[in-house]
């Protein structure tokens, strides 16, 4: 798997760096023992309050750097990529930000942040510090198990701990609301892929078709595998797990956390499903969903929950300085507004009139004939899908050919603007439903068919950006149209054809997809929109 990055060994200090470097001046710092020892600390630290202290190895982002600041971390030690820092590293941090009013380290349940941290702590009361640690293990994958790992639940405690210190409290009391909201917490993970480290070679050991229930932050295997399937059953199973952890009837916070590679899109509906779910009832602050304390780049996500009480949810809420910490929303129901009524569907009463409904029924059967040859054309300078595109815009208007109000022309164009534009689709279908609203908007106002052509063209035009010698429909398009103007149906046919047919000899395209490709795969064919158009009117012609 493909990385950015360097050097492997300095990929995590250059990445603290970039943090700095993107954070507001004035409001975070590293100490000058980089790169050995990697501490990031608030700038405008006066050690006058608790100090609250976390850490682990990197790999996590935005956690733990990206909570230093305001309200939260006063200090966080980084290791390398999913290594604890060491003994030195977390007592620098200690000596660094620890004042009169002591310093509480906030430790995930991993042996070696556990020792690690746990010596520093010892070393430092030695030193004369006042220091106390949390221990957090919110992570319920495996039943039982007497040291359970902490996860991204840590990042509610971060947030409490802060608060109270903030807040002037004193140890004892910021250490006790960090410790019982610790207890507090569960949190399960799921995951479709195994996370690969920069510098490493990658091995997936998930199925094309599994994914990992229970999983770690640090790409260790997850409690078992399950079968891909919807969302909503995976979260199902998710939430039959952690709802045996909760107390009945209590109100919790969510935290929606993203493990580092699902999209906005997909964290969006898991969040949908978690809120539709059966837990929603027992959930009123939420955050998220997010990337928040991540495993690199694992196409997984989290859930989280802490039991709420009203000094947890002041906490919660509280605003702080670092950006990574996701404001809290209250769950709510979804706003839903009425949409406003069409005020132009008047022109929608079907009529009938033998000439109109003989062209549109030639006119959308041509088109549909030539799907195959629009698409061969298209698959050599395209997607290949132009005869579908326009195929499916004429069989939806023969479809509703019933419906159309044949004996007034502006209303004829207006409806056909209107079932182009939902039925047509891409941006062919868009442009049609503009050439054929604004056209018309001008019939309506002027009975002239040539001249409302002529102003659907315009802002067909306009709004699409195309012109003639580009290499589109409108090369087809406009010649014909200014003839029909000045001549007839015959003449504008002619032109239409000419149009097309110079299509074939321009050598770059300057809108749509065929802009991409060089002069070698257009040469010597022709613009399929622009052999529509010219079909179109030669079946126009023949009818005259």
């Amino acid at each position: 798997m493909k990385h950015f990055f360097n050097r492997r060994e300095n990929i995590v200090t250059e990445a603290l760096d970039g943090l700095l470097l993107t954070t507001g001046k004035g409001r975070l710092a590293r100490l000058d023992t980089f790169p050995d020892i990697k501490v990031i600390l608030r700038a405008d630290w006066d050690k006058s309050n608790v100090a609250v202290i976390s850490g682990g190895g990197a790999g996590h982002e935005p956690s733990h750097a990206g909570f230093v600041g305001k309200g939260m971390l006063t200090a966080a030690v980084s290791g390398e990529i999913f290594a604890s820092p060491s003994v030195d590293a977390v007592l620098t941090a200690i000596r660094a930000v620890t004042g009169p009013s002591g310093a509480l380290l906030i430790v995930k349940n991993y042996t070696g942040d556990r020792l690690n941290f746990g010596l520093a702590a010892e070393k430092a009361r030695a030193e004369g510090f006042d220091v106390e640690m949390v221990i957090v293990a919110d992570d319920i994958a495996i039943p039982d198990i007497n040291q359970p790992r902490g996860v991204a639940g840590t990042l509610f405690v971060h947030k409490i701990a802060g608060y109270y210190a903030e807040a002037g409290e004193d140890l004892a009391t910021v250490a006790a609301h960090a410790a019982a909201a610790a207890k507090d917490i569960v949190s399960l993970g799921m995951s479709l892929s195994t996370c690969s480290v920069p510098g490493q070679v990658h091995e997936d050991r998930l199925g094309e078709n599994e994914g990992e229930l229970g999983l770690g932050i640090h790409g260790e295997p997850g409690v078992e595998r399950i079968a891909l399937q919807p969302v909503t059953d995976i979260v199902a199973t998710m939430i039959d797990r952690l709802s045996a952890a909760l107390s009945d009837g209590a109100d919790h916070a969510l935290l929606i956390n993203n493990l580092g590679a699902v999209p906005p899109l997909e964290m969006t509906v898991i969040a949908n499903a978690v809120l539709s779910s059966s837990i929603a009832k027992q959930v009123r602050l939420v955050v998220g969903p997010a990337p928040m304390m991540t495993a690199l780049n694992m196409n997984g996500f989290s859930l989280s929950l802490i039991r709420l009480n009203p000094d947890r949810e002041a906490a919660l809420v509280a605003a702080v300085a670092p950006h990574a910490w996701v404001p809290v929303v209250e769950r709510h129901e979804i706003t839903v507004v009425a949409a406003p009524a069409s005020t132009g569907k008047a022109h929608m009463t079907a009529s009938e009139h033998e000439q109109s409904r003989r062209l549109i029924t030639a006119l959308c059967n041509h088109l549909i004939s030539l799907e195959g040859e629009l698409n061969r054309l298209d698959g050599r300078v395209g997607d290949g899908d132009t005869g579908s595109t326009v195929a499916s815009g004429a069989r939806s208007i023969l479809a509703r050919i019933d419906t159309l109000p044949l004996s007034q022309p502006a209303a004829t164009l207006a409806s056909i603007g209107d079932i182009l534009g939902t039925s047509m689709g891409g941006s062919s279908g868009v442009l049609m439903s503009i050439f054929f609203t604004a056209a018309a908007k001008a019939m309506a106002e002027k009975p002239d068919i040539a001249a409302a052509l002529l102003a659907g063209l315009d802002r067909m035009t306009f709004y699409g950006g195309a012109v003639v010698g580009d290499r589109t429909m409108v090369d087809a398009l406009a010649p014909a149209l200014k003839a029909l103007a000045s001549g007839n149906v015959a003449t504008a046919a002619k032109a239409a054809a000419a149009g097309a047919e110079a299509t074939k000899s321009m050598r770059k395209a300057k809108a749509g997809r065929a802009s991409y490709l060089g002069e070698r795969d257009l040469a010597g064919v022709p613009d399929p929109g622009a052999v529509a158009v010219a079909g179109a009117f030669e079946v126009a012609a023949n009818l005259a």
